[in-house]
């Protein structure tokens, strides 16, 4: 299918006939929600790592598939761009010892991928955005080979009508334009799932909204895109503007971009995937032969295809997903906030401060959706975004007198935060000396005031005050991170500069 409308192309009847079908879709998912037939709670979390691809100098390598065929596992596979991979990690429980399997597993499987990759001269590297990228290296001729990735570029240029402008104000500006969708492939990031019930969907997705600016704050760690320092967490940005199928006209329109916080809390998944279909017109309108209401009246569960590929083409920074395992359907949350790395240890306590802390949310009888509004919610994002763990943010106070305060990101998560995350990693049972060794580390990035964006500027200006230029500076400092990495030890301990 993907090679016919390669080479075809679609026409206006095909998506006359996609926009039936997600409407189609969409009655089906509501008789799902209607009939209770979900699967029941399972607990059950996952996670996928996005990966680059460098030399022993620091540079990208465009080696995905060589790479690929090297390391031979299902649970890796390409991504955008040909220096790009990513990992998948099978589901697994939340509770116990979940956080040190997962590091052990991940520790693992990126340990063989980069061994397998020294085969051919390269060297896996986790991080936001690999900060020796440049523009001639997001070109067309590096997009992978596949044609997901052709088709969706040339949809997505063709929606737009004219090259992307990419221009971002941060330390310093970048101002340049592209004629494909490429740059997007710096972005890499961690995706940490969660399944949940329909009637716990709406708390769990909002509790991650309400918390995106915070895990931002903490986790930041891609400030330079094309050898520019900009935001502490450039992706966002580059993100958006990289798949924006708005002319500059529809912008100054008010039209919604593709990549999107969100503008609203939900009451319930249908929420989420009426908007999709409201505001979206499809990028890919690519039909099945399901008739899902047939198959509902049949007794059996339809698969919703032309829903999931339309959601998988509007890139919230909190997706809903719809899944089918085994004839039975499942609603999961998908976080897609925080940038890969810097070390194993840095993203499991990531994520175990992001699974307790939604679940202590979600449980409020006190919702924080109710006590924040969206806009500070998503001017939260904005600000940790640009300012990574020197932001400040605006949070609910504490007792009944109420209000909305402005406290650095730091304090928030010192005083309050932390302890929703014990109690809610406590709720999941996750074990005590799992809880306090990965929220320590959260604990200690605060104190300390370090991530792996604040890491990597104040190496690269060291780099530049030992006398080396721009350029060489942050390959010293690529080659600095990746051997502190492989290390292990978490980015709050890292000494600055190059060793």
């Amino acid at each position: 299918m993907g090679e016919k409308v390669v080479a075809d192309g679609f026409g206006p009847s095909d998506r006359q006939h996609y926009r039936r079908k997600l409407q189609q879709c969409l009655a089906g998912l509501a008789r799902l929600l209607a009939e209770k037939r979900f699967d029941r709670p399972r607990n059950l979390m996952g996670v996928e790592i996005e990966l680059n691809l460098a030399g022993a100098d620091g540079l990208p390598r465009m080696l995905n598939g060589p790479v690929l065929e090297k390391i031979a596992s299902p649970d890796f596979q390409t991504e955008l761009g040909l220096f790009n991979l990513e990992v998948n990690i099978a589901p697994h429980q939340l509770g116990g010892r979940v956080f040190d399997r997962l590091a052990e597993e991940i520790g693992t499987g990126i340990g063989y991928a980069d061994r397998k990759a020294a085969e051919l001269d390269a060297s896996v590297v986790m991080i936001g955005i690999l900060p020796t990228l440049t523009q001639d290296d997001l070109v067309l001729e590096n997009l992978s080979a596949a044609d997901r990735y052709a088709l969706l570029n040339d949809q997505i240029l063709a929606a737009r009508g004219e090259n992307f402008t990419l221009d971002i104000h941060g330390v310093e500006r970048l101002l340049c334009t592209s004629e494909s969708i490429v740059p997007e492939a710096a972005c890499t990031s961690v995706q940490l799932h969660l399944q949940v019930t329909p009637a716990r969907f709406a708390s769990v997705w909002n509790a991650a909204q309400a918390v995106s600016g915070v895990q931002i704050a903490l986790g930041a760690n891609a400030p330079f895109v094309f050898g520019r320092e900009l935001w502490r967490e450039s992706r966002p940005p580059l993100f958006q503007q990289a798949t924006d199928t708005r002319s500059p006209e529809l912008q100054s329109q008010g039209v919604r971009p593709r990549t999107w916080f969100g503008e609203r809390w939900v009451d319930s998944v249908y929420d989420l995937f009426e908007e999709n279909v409201r505001y979206f017109p499809a990028l890919l309108p690519l039909c099945d032969e399901e008739d899902p209401l047939l198959v509902l009246d049949r007794g059996e569960v339809p698969r919703l295809q032309e829903l999931v590929l339309h959601n998988g083409t509007v890139y919230r920074w909190n997706r809903p997903v719809y899944g089918w395992v085994d004839g039975v359907p499942h609603l999961r949350v998908e976080n897609r906030v925080l940038p890969a790395g810097p070390t194993v240890t840095d993203v499991i306590a990531n994520a175990a401060f992001y699974y307790g802390l939604v679940r202590s949310l979600a449980d409020d009888p006190r919702p924080v959706w109710k006590r924040l509004p969206f806009e500070d919610a998503e001017a939260n994002f904005d600000a940790a975004c640009r300012h990574g763990i020197e932001a400040e943010l605006r949070w609910p106070r504490a007792g009944r007198a109420g209000g909305v305060a402005t406290v650095p990101a730091v304090r928030l998560v010192l005083d309050e935060l932390l302890p929703l995350a014990a109690a809610g990693l406590d709720a999941w049972h996750i074990e005590p000396a799992d809880r306090d060794f990965y929220l320590g580390v959260i604990e200690q990035r605060c104190l300390r005031r370090v991530n792996g964006a604040s890491w990597q500027a104040d190496t690269f200006h060291r780099a530049l005050e030992s006398g080396l230029d721009r350029e060489a500076a942050l390959a010293a400092t690529t080659r600095r991170y990746r051997t502190l990495m492989r290390a292990g030890a978490p980015v709050h301990t890292w000494p600055v500069g190059l060793g």
